[in-house]
């Protein structure tokens, strides 16, 4: 089974890399013909007082070391490296307990964070990201595996509770009971017969899953850029409104 690493771009079949890189800067939008100008235009709201952007916050929850890369539990930080891969950004700091990459996804900043503190102790490293870069919350968005959603399904909501998920539990405790940052649930679907849950979410994927998750992993990235670029609404309804139709047609 191939694991993600550093050179994640081959996680991607490479038309639908190719395709993504190309609708990378510019999303077409009716209002303002270039989702750039879209992005340029609301640029002020993300400013601080000395006008410079804050930084988008992307976060993917996993555990560090090799016996648990290609796991369920790690597809956040699947995600991050496929994000990282496409936008060319090298996590190569350890900032606050976490592996740390910054970039621009067009004039947006972005930093990419994987929390090497354990799942369950993810927020000690988000919360002093957090506090340190002064990012707002609504400008943080987490990325885990959810047991609830089938697999390979996205959702993205802009709040909500921990659900169960330790990772979350850890971070929402880190924010003070904040819960009001947007996360992306990534299905990992449920284990099966009466296995215990806490071994499902070790175990690695089998050909077939891989391929689906490939495809789940090209539709975050494209979430990931429309939300810098356009703002979470738009990345939402991106990634729910064709999901939801066909979960009603499961």
């Amino acid at each position: 089974m191939r694991l993600l690493s550093g050179a994640s771009a081959s996680r991607i079949p490479c038309p639908l890399l190719s395709f993504a890189r190309a609708r990378a800067r510019c999303l077409p939008v009716p209002a303002s013909g270039t989702a750039c100008r879209a992005a340029s235009s609301s640029a002020a709201a993300a400013a601080g007082d000395g006008g410079a952007l804050k930084p988008w916050l992307f976060v993917g929850l996993g555990n560090p070391g090799k016996v648990y890369q290609g796991t369920r539990h790690n597809v956040g930080f699947e995600m991050i490296d496929v994000i990282a891969e496409a936008e060319g950004i090298s996590l190569s700091s350890m900032q606050f307990k976490a592996m740390v990459g910054k970039g621009r996804i067009g004039d947006a900043p972005i930093m990419l964070a994987k929390p090497q503190t354990f799942m369950n102790a993810s927020g000690e490293s988000v919360g002093q990201l957090v506090s340190y870069f002064k990012i707002p919350l609504n400008q943080v968005l987490v990325m885990y595996d959810d047991l609830d959603l089938p697999f390979a399904k996205l959702r993205l909501l802009p709040k909500g509770g921990h659900g169960g998920h330790n990772g979350m539990r850890s971070i929402i405790n880190h924010l003070k009971q904040n819960r009001d940052f947007p996360r992306l649930r990534i299905g990992i679907g449920r284990p099966p017969g009466k296995m215990d849950p806490a071994n499902f979410v070790l175990r690695p994927f089998n050909r077939k899953e891989q391929e689906e998750l490939d495809f789940a992993f090209h539709r975050g990235l494209e979430a990931v850029r429309i939300m810098a670029l356009e703002g979470f609404n738009k990345s939402a309804t991106y990634v729910n409104t064709a999901q939801s139709s066909e979960m009603l047609n499961r």
